[in-house]
């Protein structure tokens, strides 16, 4: 797999009907090692290691209802009280982020009112802070680490 712009991180690989699949500490269990996985697993552990993120409050994977249609959201950070703290929007390094996949989170937080949101395809990440007040967001240059 491709080295991505994440600290390097020990995985459990394995391979299972000629193909890989990554472990994933979230889920329990092995997933197929795809680029948007491979790129999802690197943070969901700089999330833990360098952020200092519960495993018990990240979740990965989940079905979402955005505007009657169902969506899954890539990965979700709580808060202890259950209110969403970040919404992570992971793409494969050959993804180039551009503004329909900020639309997509955009439209994922509507319905999730997240503090922060994260959009990286390994290569490239980019970081929001979330003014619900005055409907506003603000880039930032790293997430803080978790409170």
């Amino acid at each position: 797999m491709q080295l991505l712009n994440f600290p390097s991180y020990e995985f459990r690989l394995k391979n299972r009907e000629n193909k890989t699949a990554i472990f994933s500490v979230l889920r329990k269990k092995f997933l197929v090692l795809t680029p948007e996985e491979w790129v999802r697993q690197h943070c969901i552990q700089f999330l833990h290691k360098n952020l200092c993120y519960p495993l018990s409050l990240l979740s990965e994977e989940r079905k979402i209802e955005i505007n009657g249609r169902s969506k899954r959201y890539d990965i979700v950070a709580y808060e202890p009280s259950g209110k969403i703290n970040l919404i992570v929007e992971c793409k494969a390094p050959t993804v180039k982020i551009t503004q329909d996949t900020f639309d997509q989170i955009a439209r994922y937080n509507m319905e999730l009112e997240a503090s922060y949101l994260m959009i990286t395809n390994g290569i490239n990440h980019y970081y929001c802070r979330i003014n619900k007040e005055e409907k506003k967001y603000q880039f930032l240059p790293e997430l803080p680490n978790y409170k």
